[in-house]
């Protein structure tokens, strides 16, 4: 068996020891078996967990360990979730809140992103630019940015706007500061190799250092869409006429512990479906790199 044809193989278990003249067949079969066991096992503890973190937390609200009124329970959540599914909420369409939100949301990462790989990038191949800037940068970023929030505000009025700003500085120093960092430690080597065979400039950038500083860049960017939201969250529980800030703020003023954690539970599931977008959209961009250490063992 080939080198070339092992590393085709999908990865067995460190422990499988194969007796001499096992086939190929019998090796990719033990591998999926393993592979399959091990997704099993996961999704198992998974579910199993969140069984168990639901099912105490309903058992303490109905034996009067926990107070529904400060944490609710996870039947209640459901029907006041189930309400604003079918009859919508006192503010409105749950779906246009919703809506409202995810436009806030989207606007602020996708600009916030854009900006801060081309500013990281930017910084990162140019140090006169960076020496110049640092300094205003790391200003900016020492300020909380949640407290803009009321400037934004007043700046820009209670529309689209105001939270859209928001969402955006949340996102733009998480991945300006990956972009940044992954240019700065792009292979030497690599450069120097693209630079004997004539790369330079743009072609340089292009061809090698993007590609180099791209794990960087995707690792800010599975975590700064929970900050983009959270710039729209905060933005409207500071002021706004729409959105699933709005409701959380009506839930607290009306001691609605229910719908609170209903808000909370909305914003979690748009998140992890954020989170499993940006993992194929990754997966698909960077097929030439190697499988992580823990997918090789």
């Amino acid at each position: 068996m080939t080198e070339a044809t092992l590393s085709n193989l999908p990865t067995a278990p460190a422990a499988a020891v194969f007796q001499p003249g096992t086939s190929d067949a019998e090796i990719e079969a033990a591998a999926a078996k393993a592979a399959g066991k091990r997704t099993a096992t996961v999704y198992f503890w998974r579910w199993a967990i969140l069984a168990v973190f639901l099912g105490g937390w309903e058992l303490g609200v109905r034996a009067k360990w926990i107070d529904p009124f400060f944490f609710s329970s996870p039947v209640a959540i459901a029907l006041r979730l189930k309400e604003w599914v079918v009859e919508g909420t006192s503010e409105g369409s749950l779906w246009y809140h919703l809506w409202v939100t995810m436009e806030e949301s989207l606007l602020g990462f996708f600009s916030g992103s854009i900006a801060g790989i081309v500013a990281g990038i930017a910084l990162g191949r140019n140090k006169m630019l960076a020496d110049v800037f640092s300094i205003y940068i790391k200003v900016i970023n020492s300020v909380p940015r949640v407290v803009l929030a009321p400037i934004f505000i007043m700046i820009f009025g209670l529309g689209l706007t105001s939270k859209v700003a928001l969402s955006f500085v949340m996102v733009f120093f998480v991945v300006f500061s990956n972009a940044f960092q992954g240019v700065v430690e792009a292979d030497r080597n690599l450069l120097a190799n693209a630079q004997i065979l004539g790369a330079k400039g743009w072609q340089l950038t292009r061809s090698v250092v993007i590609p180099s500083a791209m794990s960087w860049i995707f690792a800010s960017l599975h975590v700064s869409f929970g900050f983009a939201i959270v710039g729209a969250i905060v933005g409207e529980f500071v002021g706004a006429r729409y959105g699933i800030g709005l409701l959380i703020n009506v839930a607290k003023g009306s001691f609605d512990a229910a719908g609170m954690y209903g808000a909370i539970v909305i914003i979690m599931v748009v998140a992890l479906a954020a989170e499993y977008i940006m993992t194929l959209i990754e997966n698909r961009l960077a097929k030439w790199r190697p499988a992580p250490l823990q997918e090789a063992l």
